[in-house]
């Protein structure tokens, strides 16, 4: 059974290349896109369960890509996952309406985890008074 999609998109190819087998390799289908425009007609296409993305890329930064995503209804709730080396942006990407934020330190745990959080989402406990 395969397993949920995953849309990465990066201008970086050999992050891409390196994205797609690690994944794959954990069970996802995996899609790439070079950049937001590419990235926009593959979630179009494939709708996948989660993007990852990266924000400095030619043609559609990864910005004008999540504000287009989010025009599109049933677009629009799919986590995203945003993957860049600017951490001291991380409360602009927040207001953006990202799902989740990593740091690109070629550590892809940091990555796994994401895609965790984000995909099996598991739900919080309510806190009820002991009696």
């Amino acid at each position: 059974m395969p397993g949920e999609k995953i849309l990465a998109i990066d201008d970086n190819q050999d992050i891409l290349d390196c994205l797609q087998v690690q994944l794959k390799r954990r069970g996802y289908q995996v899609w790439t896109a070079n950049n937001g425009e590419e990235g926009l007609k593959k979630a179009e296409n494939e709708i996948p369960d989660l993007i990852l993305l990266d924000i400095k890329m030619p043609t559609m930064d990864g910005l004008t890509f999540m504000r287009r995503l989010r025009r599109f209804e049933d677009l629009r709730k799919i986590p995203i996952v945003v993957m860049t080396g600017y951490e001291p942006m991380r409360d602009m990407f927040q207001f953006e309406g990202v799902t989740d934020f990593v740091v690109k330190t070629g550590d892809m745990n940091d990555i796994y985890e994401a895609i965790k959080r984000n995909l099996h989402k598991i739900p919080q406990q309510e806190n009820k008074p002991t009696p």
